[in-house]
């Protein structure tokens, strides 16, 4: 992979907002635009928002299916409520095989990813699925890759730690991202797996013992001997991080670099409608805490706004600004010829029209209508909200 001129962590999430003093400076993507929708037997009513919009996007039962992970008058972690709030790993691991086996197809997809990971749940998830499976994650915020270490990996199996590899660093200069120690005795030594010239290789690096600890030592990204990946994503909106041009082409270039020579793609989401460009408050009620989106300002000369998430906890502790974002949205022309330039052979784009954020009725609506999907489009009228998959399909080189 290329290396561009030193850049400081911020380069490819900038514009840190406040956040809630007991948690720190931590930061995290998010697709919370896009959240599951409202049950009718919610409760009505909170301290924040009053009158709001719902936020009646797309998702699935995941959410509460872990609700009761944390005791009763216990603090839940705020990375904890993001998961269960804002993301569907199941559904977008269904959509990504799918992509692959229309666009590069011929094999089994098992190398993933995750681009701006946070605490990795994707990545864990494609580890659960299939035990040949491997993930690579990449994210500047360090709290965050130590939370998935600590409380996603039970979920992988016992071979899960040899499959999974977390890197801390910048997006734009992977190869300098440094690995996450991880506990020597949980590595399981002589994984096989299969490299671009059909050769084994053992957890990512050649096959010996020595090898094995020399993977582990060794600090950055580019001294790790790494499976070319079948799939690259980076999702919850990530990119709206890189503001400048150039950064998401390079973003784009190192991504097409680090995809198999066999083909492979690189899948992102993006969002937007007209509610995307104005002040917009939007929340979701779930059994033991409330989660909001506030949006501030569009700004139609930068494209840039700020987002924040907020959690009220049992109604009783409102985490404001828990986590927040200075993005910059891009639209999908633009994203289409940022990574043609790049060098990918082809994109593709699949979208769906979400839920009106103003209509009063949608939540009955929506629900009643769960099984809307995505499709490949080339025209699209704009619309109140909508969600889309942008697919770049890599040459078999």
């Amino acid at each position: 992979m290329g290396k561009s001129g030193k850049k400081t962590k911020e380069s490819h999430r900038q514009g840190r907002g406040r956040r809630a003093s007991q948690f720190g400076d931590d930061d995290l993507p998010s697709s919370a635009y896009d959240a599951p929708p409202r049950r009718d037997e919610d409760s009505d009513g909170d301290d924040f928002n009053e009158g709001a919009a719902e936020d009646e996007h797309e998702g699935d039962t995941e959410a509460g299916d872990h609700q009761g992970q944390w005791q009763v008058g216990s603090m839940p972690s705020k990375f904890h409520l993001y998961q269960l709030s804002v993301q569907s790993p199941k559904g977008d691991i269904s959509y990504l095989q799918k992509f692959f086996l229309m666009y590069v197809g011929g094999r089994v997809p098992l190398h993933l990813q995750e681009d701006f990971c946070g605490t990795a749940l994707l990545s864990t998830e494609w580890l659960r699925t299939d035990a040949r499976r491997t993930a690579v994650g990449l994210d500047f915020d360090r709290d965050s890759l130590e939370w998935c270490l600590e409380n996603n990996m039970d979920k992988t199996g016992a071979d899960g730690y040899s499959r999974l590899l977390l890197f801390d660093g910048n997006v734009l200069q992977p190869n300098e991202s440094r690995l996450v120690k991880q506990k020597i005795s949980e590595l399981m030594q002589g994984l096989n797996v299969t490299n671009d010239n059909g050769s084994e290789e053992t957890n990512g690096c050649e096959q010996s013992d020595s090898a094995v600890a020399k993977c582990l030592a060794n600090s950055t990204m580019s001294d790790a001997i790494l499976p070319g990946r079948d799939i690259i994503c980076a999702f919850n909106y990530s990119c709206c991080c890189l503001h400048k041009r150039k950064d998401l082409v390079l973003y784009f270039r190192h991504a097409l670099n680090a995809l198999s020579k066999r083909g492979g793609i690189f899948v992102m989401d993006v969002y937007g409608g007209t509610s995307s460009e104005c002040k917009l408050r939007l929340q979701r009620r779930f059994p033991n805490f409330t989660y909001f989106w506030e949006q501030e300002d569009f700004d139609i000369i930068t494209r840039e706004t700020r987002i924040s998430l907020h959690f009220q906890v049992r109604k009783k502790q409102m985490l404001r600004h828990a986590f927040s974002y200075h993005w910059r949205l891009w639209s999908i022309p633009e994203i289409k010829d940022c990574l043609e330039e790049a060098g990918f052979k082809s994109i593709h784009v699949w979208m769906r029209e979400m839920p009106d954020t103003q209509s009063s009725g949608n939540a009955k609506e929506y629900t009643a209508d769960r099984d809307v999907k995505y499709e490949e489009l080339k025209q699209f009228n704009q619309g109140d909200a909508w969600k889309a998959y942008v697919v770049g399909v890599a040459n078999t080189r």
